[in-house]
């Protein structure tokens, strides 16, 4: 506790209760970070999962109960405005983060035939675009010289293909490249640049045949499931990770492909 006393994370998009970016915000908090997360409940509407419109509400509740600062908003990240604006309302209630977490992601399912460039875009704005802005004003702003950390969550684009999601491999793929190359300009600012692929993870989207299909690929016997990749964020954001910048960390169980 006393290495992250004082220290801020930002997560974006932790929405759901049972999605990852809720276990980041939860796993952080537990070590004693103040948390600021962003959500967007239009975009999680839309999705087979849906949300209950509390939701982001009792994730803050939850983290108050731990005993941290925490705080949150709405926000949709395609707006080319969002990094600034958050950034700003970040600084006026915690002060400026000591860590990023780039969670949110636009996600659809498409293939060569039905994709088009409105759905592409979409794709773009999100897990490409905002991940970039986001992480170059987190950089611009840090003044600490030592302990920033940008962690960027991708989905392991270059084991494997990923047919039926053409728009997400795609821009998933550009967060890995982003990654190698922000490290190597951010290493003299004292800020490290990972991503991490968490694998197939169980935050509510599976159905009961999807898990049965996808349990026999993971050695372990089980599904990966939201704590696992926050407790690899927690090392990586930690100072014993002080010296690893600029990987693509595959934190999915050994999962057969």
């Amino acid at each position: 506790m006393k290495h992250v006393k004082g220290k801020i994370a930002m997560i974006t998009g932790a929405s759901r209760l049972k999605g990852i970016g809720a276990a980041i915000c939860r796993v952080l908090a537990e070590e004693g970070y103040h948390i600021f997360f962003t959500y967007w409940t239009e975009y999680d509407k839309e999705m087979p999962w849906s949300i209950e419109m509390d939701e982001p509400m009792k994730l803050k509740e939850e983290l108050l109960q731990i005993g941290v600062k925490a705080s949150c908003m709405e926000l949709d990240l395609s707006n080319v405005d969002a990094p600034v604006h958050l950034f700003n309302r970040v600084n006026e209630v915690l002060g400026h983060p000591d860590i990023l977490i780039n969670n949110a992601a636009f996600s659809t399912n498409n293939d060569f035939s039905n994709i088009t460039a409105e759905e592409l875009d979409k794709h773009y704005m999100v897990n490409v675009r905002a991940t970039t802005l986001l992480s170059t004003e987190f950089a611009k702003r840090f003044d600490k010289k030592v302990g920033g950390r940008i962690v960027n969550l991708t989905s392991g684009q270059f084991r494997g293909p990923m047919p039926g999601e053409l728009a997400y491999a795609t821009t998933k793929g550009a967060v890995d490249a982003l990654t190698i190359t922000l490290s190597a300009e951010l290493a003299p600012l004292g800020i490290t640049v990972n991503a991490i692929n968490p694998g197939p993870t169980d935050t509510g989207w599976m159905t009961e045949t999807i898990k049965s299909d996808l349990q026999p690929l993971f050695p372990f016997g089980r599904i990966g499931h939201p704590e696992d990749v926050a407790n690899t964020i927690k090392f990586l954001v930690s100072d014993d990770a002080a010296w690893i910048t600029g990987q693509i960390i595959h934190s999915e169980g050994a999962f057969k492909r």
